[in-house]
């Protein structure tokens, strides 16, 4: 690809970034590995191993390629090659048709209609984090731990009816032992090296995989020798076919989306929890405020499901939270056709970034982008903004088919947890750390301190 053919008109900057420099930053922690200049412009063109990569941050750009240009964007190898061995061709990894009719064919059970009857089970799955850690008052705990234990709880619960029994631990370590090494693998992508090419901590990432999709398949062997009647994601899957080909999912391709929705479905969720509760911590005020609404909310009783929809401001915390520290902060296409992008033509495999990171801290977007201010997200304010300036779930076509899935169980673990308990900070907040997902880069640890 010529950097001649990007353009219709004179071409823009671009940015030259030495070869060596990118594949360092993309091991160490691929957002550093982010132009430092697409904090600030609308748009990035760099140059990197002899090709050219397009990175986005500004909002009307995003909406034009993502959702004008869908159909001419794919995942691409670099999404596949991270996350293929793991997810397969899973609903986080397919394209055309396969990715629609998988889509379609679990749609259901994230309706509104759905969601309701979905929230005893996330309340449950809440309150027993708070019983936990309430055993653990004036301790440090890993809050990022406890979170992701009670994400999980919530995933077996509602969409796995039948997964209890898996250990959580070790599924937490697996994905853990899974995405660690991923910076490798972005930086391998770069340099088309094989996808065989051995590096550190690849033996250990099969491993994981092989530990996660094998207790899948344990879970599905079950349900079809015993068939609980149950209408959750499993039977959904094991029921789905092809509007247009009737064709239905191999078990292979059940375990790609049960694997998906358990990595990508309760990971970014109790990651965006962690952050949530160490910014909290750290802004007494913002803390205060969520505790007063719990408490006029529930007159001090239990958090309830029909108290959620009135947690406005608790809401708008985890936003704001998703926002400093947005769980998936980068998205990744690749051009499958030509197309055109504001003035400039894109051509048939052009990789293209939408670093959501970026956007969430661009100083053009957002005022005094590092600080937290949850009243960024009244109402009033919302709707001033693009709806591609905050971007938590994606944009377009592939939007996080969860969203209301997330923010639903998010306010209600916050409540429930928040109304018995208070966390305090035990050490300045971990660096930021890409593994697919935004991770700190060490365990937050906080004291629990009953309220």
């Amino acid at each position: 690809m010529s950097e001649r053919s990007l353009s219709m008109k004179p071409m823009a900057p671009v940015t030259i970034t030495p070869t060596a420099k990118a594949l360092l930053a993309l091991i160490r922690n691929p957002l550093d590995a982010l132009p430092p200049s697409i904090f600030s412009e609308p748009f990035v063109f760099s140059k990197t191993a002899g090709s050219i990569k397009i990175y986005l941050s500004d909002p009307a750009l995003i909406h034009e390629t993502l959702v004008t240009n869908a159909d001419a964007l794919g995942k691409g190898d670099q999404v596949r090659r991270a996350l293929g061995p793991a997810l397969g061709t899973g609903l986080l990894t397919a394209d055309g048709a396969h990715w629609k009719w998988q889509r379609q064919s679990v749609a259901s059970a994230f309706r509104p209609s759905s969601l309701k009857e979905l929230q005893p089970a996330m309340l449950g799955a809440a309150r027993n984090a708070r019983d936990r850690l309430l055993e653990h008052t004036h301790q440090p705990v890993d809050i990022g731990h406890e979170m992701m234990k009670t994400t999980f709880d919530i995933i077996v619960e509602t969409m796995m009816s039948g997964g209890h029994g898996i250990d959580v631990g070790r599924v937490e370590r697996s994905i853990t032992d899974y995405l660690s090494p991923s910076g490798w693998n972005f930086a391998l992508s770069v340099v088309g090296a094989p996808q065989w090419t051995p590096y550190p901590g690849r033996r250990r990432a099969m491993k994981a995989v092989e530990f996660l999709r094998s207790s899948l398949t344990t879970v599905l062997e079950k349900r079809r020798r015993n068939n609980s009647g149950s209408e959750d994601l499993v039977s959904m899957l094991i029921s789905a076919a092809d509007p247009e080909t009737g064709r239905e999912m191999t078990d292979v391709e059940i375990i790609d989306n049960l694997m998906t929705f358990i990595t990508a479905g309760h990971e970014t969720t109790a990651l965006g929890l962690a952050w949530t509760f160490d910014l909290l911590a750290r802004h007494p005020e913002c803390e205060a405020r969520v505790i007063d609404e719990i408490e006029e909310v529930t007159q001090g009783s239990d958090v309830m499901a029909h108290h959620v929809p009135d947690l406005h401001y608790t809401k708008q915390v985890f936003s704001e939270a998703m926002r400093l520290y947005p769980p998936a902060p980068v998205i990744t296409r690749t051009a499958l056709k030509d197309f055109t992008m504001g003035d400039f033509l894109v051509p048939e495999g052009t990789v293209i970034f939408v670093p959501i990171y970026a956007v969430h801290h661009h100083a053009s977007i957002w005022n005094e982008p590092e600080t937290f201010d949850p009243d960024r997200f009244l109402p009033e304010a919302a709707k001033s903004r693009h709806r591609y300036a905050y971007m938590p779930f994606g944009a377009g076509p592939r939007v996080c088919i969860g969203n209301a899935f997330a923010m639903t169980e998010a306010v209600i673990i916050l409540a429930v947890i928040l109304q018995r308990l208070r966390f305090r900070t035990v050490d300045k907040t971990p660096q930021p750390i890409m593994r697919v997902t935004l991770r700190p880069r060490t365990s937050l640890q906080m004291q629990v301190v009953p309220a």
